[in-house]
Formats: structure tokens, C-alpha cells, sequence
């Protein structure tokens, strides 16, 4: 996906816009894997922030990751967002799980 059409999507307030990493397609032994027996990761890579949500006085909470971060996804939830043939999925920031360091 270029980089130009991600720039387009900036997520609102506290949300975070993830692509999820893919299960390997084939074994080590170069075995293709059929895509129904394929494991869905519970991991993605940041790919757009918000500015976080607001406090009292209107101000700015920082998110707890930023754009790059390897992350930890929870099995379920998150909106699911299509851009051009690829799918990105939308989560608030205090949905994720953890950060991968």
C-alpha cells in the first residue's frame, strides 16, 4: 500500500489505525499452508494515531503507542476499515493490549 493513501486516513481522537501482521502462508519446509488453517495473529504494526482523547480542559491525552510500534491486539473487536484491497483495523488506544519492545 503506498504510503500516500495511509497519509489520508488520520484517525479521531484516541483511535489507532493497525495493519495486522499475516500468518505465514508456508511451512519452513516451503509447504503452502491453505489460507482456512492459517492462524490469525493477535499481532499488527501502528500504522496511524489520533491526538488522543480529551480531558476536562480540552486538552490532549497522549496515546500510549505511536506509528511503527509492534503491538498486541485483543481476539476481538476493532472496526474493521478496506483500503483499496488491503484491511486495516481501528482500535482506541486503551483496547490494545500491550507494545512489543
Amino acid at each position: 500500500m503506498s504510503a500516500t493513501k495511509l497519509k489520508n486516513i488520520v484517525p479521531l481522537l484516541d483511535r489507532v489505525l493497525v495493519q495486522r501482521i499475516k500468518a505465514q502462508e508456508k511451512t519452513a519446509a516451503g509447504i503452502f499452508i491453505p489460507e482456512k488453517a492459517q492462524e490469525t495473529l493477535n499481532q499488527g504494526h501502528v500504522v496511524a494515531v489520533g491526538k488522543g482523547a480529551l480531558n476536562k480542559e480540552g486538552a490532549h491525552i497522549p496515546l500510549q503507542v505511536s506509528v511503527g510500534d509492534k503491538i498486541i491486539l485483543p481476539p476481538y473487536g476493532g472496526s474493521v476499515v478496506k483500503i483499496q484491497d488491503e484491511e486495516f483495523l481501528l482500535f482506541r488506544d486503551s483496547e490494545i493490549l500491550a507494545k512489543i519492545e
